[in-house]
């Protein structure tokens, strides 16, 4: 059984830096992608970053230079680099796990329910 804790959440002004991680238990599959989704005040979960196992990471083009998603498979943690926040990064962050594939060139076009996997999610505040 996978499973996925997110921790790292807070509250940042604008222009500051936040390092989210996602803690992984029971990933033993040799291809997997795991996305970080953004849940936004009444919106529906985008996924914004992407690593898979080989190490190839995606990222849309709104945290495109911002963001750095890596993982650190001693430790079983991935996380996610933010930087340069702004008030539209605000959301809840949940990481996801796909363990079937790694991450596609379809990966932003797979709907959240695709995801069998997910963590709690970790709230992420960015103030103006």
């Amino acid at each position: 059984q996978v499973r996925l804790a997110e921790s790292g959440g807070g509250s940042v002004q604008a222009g500051g830096s936040l390092t989210l991680s996602c803690e992984t238990s029971g990933l033993t599959n040799d291809q997997y992608c795991i996305i970080w989704f953004r849940q936004g005040p009444e919106q529906g979960r985008k996924g914004v970053a992407a690593i898979d196992s080989d190490g190839k990471t995606r990222y849309i083009d709104s945290v495109m230079g911002r963001f750095t998603v890596s993982q650190d498979n001693a430790k079983n943690t991935l996380y996610l680099q933010m930087n340069s926040l702004k008030p539209e990064d605000t959301g809840m962050y949940y990481c996801a796990a796909d363990v079937t594939y790694g991450c596609g060139d379809d990966t932003w076009t797979i709907p959240d329910y695709a995801y069998a996997y997910w963590g709690h999610g970790t709230q992420v505040t960015v103030s103006s």
